[in-house]
């Protein structure tokens, strides 16, 4: 991937730490370190991107820079520049437990050794995350350009060609051990690198959440995909309603309540997101419908899914039932649309507790949110 091997003392240096201190209780695998370029745009420049409009297609470096290029040549608007900030679905939810919700999380990763690594590490160092685990090798640091159109809908285009990324070889026991819950996102790129951590952790005793990241990924992936969920290490299961239709295509009865049903024959907890419509969860025999939270025009749907989780997830490990799960990713969710990007700001925190509270959801007791913000 152009960067120099990581050797093993190298590993050893960065993970001799790991059981000397107390291991975070979430860690994320995000195998490339990711940093989102957010900003709005009009209809116009959306028409010169090729692809469908709403999703995420890889692109190439040419391709990133042209499509950067046009952004700023089409900015005219001083109040509302290009959002530079660390993304990727899993760094997402990981700096959502930790700065808002104050449970301790980590990364398993690698970045460059360039200014868009050195971003994306300050910006989840300042979130609280534990980067123990984050490998730093030679070469570039993978990023995306998030486009946001007037109704709050995000394109985007990830380019990941030429950018470092963790191998699955290079993952340890030591990297999970101590930990309860590992946070996945799916992707083919990253098949062998999922597969190993899985492994890893099942031995470590992990409880193990997946994202089934985008409908062209289910649509063009979906056996490997059937088989990660049939092969029963699958905890919990986080999926929008295209990627849930995509997953049920050809079935005769193909909507989201049939999407949750399949999914929990395989998962404890498997959760279907419906935008501005809220949320259908099950756990064991229980099912609940769940509305959204929060204006119904989202300034920008991004990280809409990854913040939802954050808050369910933080349901799950506090004991609360399924609906409080529900509500409180209501929530996290609803607080990051109010803002371009991510990341969720001090103010929409506040947003968001102060949801919580007239729903009579229980609120992280230490305000983390107060000690991180940068």
């Amino acid at each position: 991937m152009g960067a120099e091997p990581f050797s093993q003392s190298q590993i050893q240096n960065q993970n001799h730490n790991h059981n000397s201190r107390h291991a975070p209780l979430v860690l994320g695998l995000q195998p490339f370190a990711l940093v989102d370029n957010v900003a709005t745009v009009d209809w116009s420049l959306l028409r010169q991107i090729s692809g469908e409009r709403g999703g995420s297609v890889p692109v190439g470096i040419e391709e990133l820079n042209g499509i950067l290029g046009e952004v700023k040549a089409h900015s005219h608007d001083a109040h509302s520049p290009m959002k530079t900030l660390a993304g990727g679905s899993v760094a997402n939810t990981i700096r959502g437990l930790s700065s808002g919700f104050g449970i301790s999380s980590g990364i398993v990763g690698a970045y460059g050794d360039d200014e868009q690594g050195q971003l994306f590490v300050d910006n989840m160092t300042s979130n609280g995350v534990d980067l123990s685990r984050l490998r730093k090798k030679q070469g570039h640091t993978a990023q995306c350009v998030c486009l946001v159109d007037e109704s709050g809908n995000r394109t985007m285009r990830p380019c990941l060609s030429n950018a470092v990324k963790v191998q699955a070889q290079e993952l340890m026991k030591e990297d999970f051990m101590g930990s309860k819950w590992l946070v996945l996102r799916y992707a083919i790129l990253n098949l062998e690198v999922i597969q190993a951590a899985i492994h890893l952790a099942k031995q470590e005793g992990l409880l193990i959440s997946l994202d089934l990241a985008s409908f062209e990924m289910v649509r063009n992936f979906k056996l490997p995909l059937l088989k990660l969920l049939e092969s029963g290490n699958i905890d919990l299961c986080f999926a929008n309603e295209d990627e849930a239709a995509e997953l049920l295509r050809g079935e005769q009865n193909a909507d989201s309540i049939a999407a949750v049903e399949f999914l929990s024959k395989y998962c404890q907890w498997a959760v279907v997101t419906l935008g501005s419509n809220g949320c259908i969860a099950k756990h064991g025999k229980e099912m609940i419908r769940v509305p959204a939270i929060g204006e119904t025009k989202a300034c920008d749907a991004t990280g809409a899914g990854d913040l939802f989780a954050s808050g369910f997830l933080y349901g799950v490990i506090k004991g609360l039932s399924l609906e409080e799960c529900c509500k409180v990713g209501a929530c996290s969710g609803g607080s990051v649309i109010r803002s371009l990007g991510g990341e969720v700001t001090l103010e929409n925190w506040q947003w968001m507790y102060k949801q919580m509270q007239i729903k009579g959801l229980p609120t992280p007791t230490q305000m983390h949110a107060n000690e991180y913000s940068g």
